[in-house]
């Protein structure tokens, strides 16, 4: 043993180095791959720290859609901040680093950048000593313009808006006062649409933010010069009643619909399922009219007539009681002797006409009596007020099919028409569901006719796989199964290869310890550990003329494939040694 041990320093060569062994984690199959695939994983973070370093910045929007002016302030006040920047291909944005847009619109805010096309309340802000009442009224009114247009900028489909008010001068006569009145320009974004909804309430916008100004008068254009806001929507004396908007159609529909809903619901559970067609037309009057009426009666009989007012006055005097007459001897002398009347009327009797009352100086004697009475004119006022969305006429046009008939012995279908007296009573149930009425005029048409296709025999089902409505659900199924087979290649033919140590590993480490046994001791059946030795130190003798390579792998298989001994021989080599 110890000349074999000889034998094999012989054949190596003196400056050999030594063997190097692999670590035994690196000698499985896991550990190769793991240490294969960090290699590359380190290989493409090299290639990605490389791509990053050399990329440039990434650039993202600061402002778009801006005017020249703020574009020349915004440029300055970046070239101050040393801040890169640069514009789009169009030049209609400008360009920051992505990590720096937040902070620079910080910054350019308060600066009070941009400023946009339309200026607010801080013009007010720059006055002037001196300035005259005309040039501020037109610096409010700018202002005013400014800030309403930055109101309705603040919506998701405005991109630009500008308003124009006409503010008249105020004036102390009712007559001479003028309304205010405004427009606004409107600049949507790119297909983008604005709503009726919308639109009303930029006009109520702008109404509630002038004084007198009252929503029928601010007009809404876009950038199309449609005009979308609807000054005719109550009503106009010259417009066409044909005109309806939106929601007066939907309105008519949606009664149209009803009614007719309502008409064949009452008439289907007779005819049955499908025998029934009913379609209504309603024509809605949208007129909003209001009328005042003062009408006057002749006058009552005068017993019956209230007095508003009476006035009378009586006045008696006697002539010879005050002298008249030229002053002088022939108008100065004393009252003549009183003498009886002729006539004598009874007491409580009203003198008869021309005569002279008792007691009355004479003929000449002033007398005068005047009367005056008013009375009531009758008069009648009456204002009335119709609502619109009146309904004017209604026309219900239904048609049943006939009766089936299905015959029990031969299963056989016939049809047959309904009778006089069952039209009779659809007819009834027809009006009473539409609500007919004699005096708005409506009109009911109830029909019996047979339907076109209704009673012919139905196709044949065709299978499955030859519908074509299953053609789509065909080609999904053939997508699925095409995905799942390559999911189960990779599953079964990289996946699996790649975790089988893995599971093994975790198998030998989960498995249980085996209870030692009592070793038992077995009679030798074949050749002895020192036989075999012998055998293999004597093929090695006999091959004195392998090199040293040829030697080292017949020590590596002779210890892989028997490594008690190899442990052995070691064993006698150290007992040499000592």
């Amino acid at each position: 043993m110890a000349a074999a041990a000889e034998q094999l320093d012989i054949d190596a060569p003196a400056d050999a180095p030594p063997p190097e062994e692999k670590p035994p984690f690196l000698q499985t199959p896991m550990g190769r791959n793991l240490v294969r695939g960090g290699a590359v994983a380190g290989f493409l973070a090299l290639l990605l720290i490389l791509y990053l370093w050399n990329k440039a910045p990434e650039y993202k929007v600061l402002f778009s859609n801006f005017t020249d002016r703020d574009g020349g302030a915004i440029t300055a006040a970046l070239d101050q901040m040393n801040v890169k920047h640069k514009f789009s291909e169009n030049g209609q944005a400008i360009l920051v680093p992505t990590e720096q847009v937040h902070d620079v619109r910080l910054k350019l805010a308060a600066q009070g950048l941009p400023k946009g096309g339309n200026v607010g309340f801080e013009l007010m802000e720059n006055q002037k000593l001196g300035v005259s009442q005309f040039l501020e009224q037109v610096n409010y009114q700018r202002a005013l313009e400014g800030e309403l247009a930055r109101s309705i900028q603040s919506l998701a489909a405005v991109d630009a808006a500008r308003v124009h008010l006409a503010l008249p001068k105020p004036s102390v006569f009712v007559r001479e006062q003028q309304k205010p009145t405004a427009s606004v320009l409107l600049n949507l974004h790119p297909n983008r649409m604005i709503d009726p909804q919308q639109v009303s309430a930029i006009v109520h916008l702008v109404a509630s933010s002038v004084p007198e100004l009252q929503p029928a008068n601010v007009t809404v254009v876009d950038q199309a010069g449609n005009l979308v806001s609807d000054t005719n929507k109550n009503g106009n004396a010259a417009g066409n009643a044909k005109n309806l908007d939106a929601s007066q159609l939907k309105y008519v529909q949606e009664l149209q619909r009803q009614i007719t809903k309502q008409v064949e619901s009452i008439v289907l559970p007779i005819v049955g399922e499908g025998n029934v067609r009913a379609e209504a037309v309603a024509d809605v009057d949208f007129a909003q009219i209001e009328q005042a009426a003062e009408s006057y009666k002749p006058n009552s009989p005068p017993a019956a007539s209230a007095i508003r007012s009476q006035q009378s006055s009586e006045t008696n005097g006697n002539g010879n009681a005050n002298p008249n007459g030229i002053p002088g001897a022939l108008s100065n002398q004393p009252p003549g002797t009183a003498t009886a009347p002729l006539t004598q009327n009874p007491p409580g009797t009203a003198p008869a006409p021309g005569q002279v009352p008792s007691g009355a100086a004479g003929a000449n004697s002033p007398s005068h009596k005047e009367s005056t009475t008013n009375y009531e004119v009758d008069k009648t006022v009456r204002y009335e007020q119709k609502n619109m969305a009146g309904l004017k006429r209604m026309t219900v046009a239904v048609v049943v099919n006939y009766r089936r008939l299905v015959d029990a012995k031969t299963g056989k279908v016939t049809i047959k028409p309904y009778t006089p007296e069952e039209m009779a009573k659809i007819n009834s149930l027809v009006r009473e569901a539409m609500g007919f009425s004699q005096e708005r005029g409506d009109s009911v048409s109830v029909a019996n006719a047979p339907f076109d296709g209704v009673d012919k025999d139905a196709p044949p089902a065709l299978d499955w796989w030859r519908d074509p409505a299953n053609l789509p659900l065909l080609g999904d199924l053939v997508k699925f199964l095409i995905v799942a087979l390559v999911l189960l290649y990779i599953l079964l033919r990289i996946v699996r290869p790649m975790m089988r140590p893995v599971f093994k590993k975790i198998d030998e480490i989960n498995k249980p310890e085996p209870e030692p046994e009592e070793p038992v001791v077995e009679e030798p059946t074949g050749p002895s550990p020192d036989e075999i030795l012998a055998a293999e130190l004597a093929a090695l003798e006999e091959n004195t003329a392998r090199t040293y390579r040829d030697n080292l792998a017949l020590a590596k298989k002779l210890a892989n494939d028997d490594p008690r001994i190899v442990a052995n021989v070691i064993k006698d080599w150290i007992g040499a040694n000592d």
